[in-house]
């Protein structure tokens, strides 16, 4: 049987990653803080039905109830106000982090069509870990018999990591696909 993500970080990422940095003491290994899974609304904006199976797909996918995020400032161009929802995300902490974090690695990620792997580029010098999806139906929480309207959406994984090298093998070291270069 396959280990959990949360049981290789403390069993096999937190004593490796001592051994690889030469860190004296286990706080001082970074960990996942939280997960944040943001879509981006904008061209659903005139259509309630749209968000309704947005926010309710989410809630599927994620176990926790989205927020709606306003638009901070108008942009003209965009036929966008200032108070507009243009988003909805959740962030995810603690045990919801980590199975969602399971769920992502181990049947979402696979499911993607021609997916060649995450690009060690995903991972930004803070050392967290930014993922977009194309489709929400790769999660096999969604049947994609029942849904009318397939958005996108992003998962950011925050990491207490100082920069990209402790991030990257933080996320090998969880069995995170990430290939070995980005040609």
């Amino acid at each position: 049987m396959r280990n959990s993500i949360k049981e290789n970080y403390n069993s096999l990422a937190v004593p490796k990653m001592m051994e690889a940095f030469s860190l004296k003491n286990k706080m001082q290994v970074p960990r996942i803080e939280k997960v944040v899974v943001n879509v981006g609304i904008g061209k659903y904006l005139k259509d309630g039905n749209a968000i309704k199976e947005i926010n309710d797909s989410l809630r599927i996918i994620t176990g926790q109830k989205p927020v709606a995020n306003k638009a901070r400032q108008s942009i003209a161009g965009f036929k966008i106000r200032e108070g507009l929802e243009v988003g909805i995300s959740v962030t995810l902490r603690g045990q919801r982090q980590w199975d969602f974090l399971e769920r992502l690695v181990g049947a979402a990620i696979p499911r993607i069509r021609d997916f060649q792997g995450i690009k060690i580029s995903a991972i930004d010098a803070s050392g967290n870990l930014n993922i977009g999806f194309r489709e929400h139906t790769v999660f096999p929480e969604i049947f994609p018999e029942s849904i009318k309207y397939i958005f996108s959406f992003q998962v950011t994984v925050v990491t207490n990591a100082k920069n990209r090298e402790k991030g990257e093998a933080l996320f090998r070291f969880l069995n995170f696909p990430i290939v070995k270069n980005n040609n």
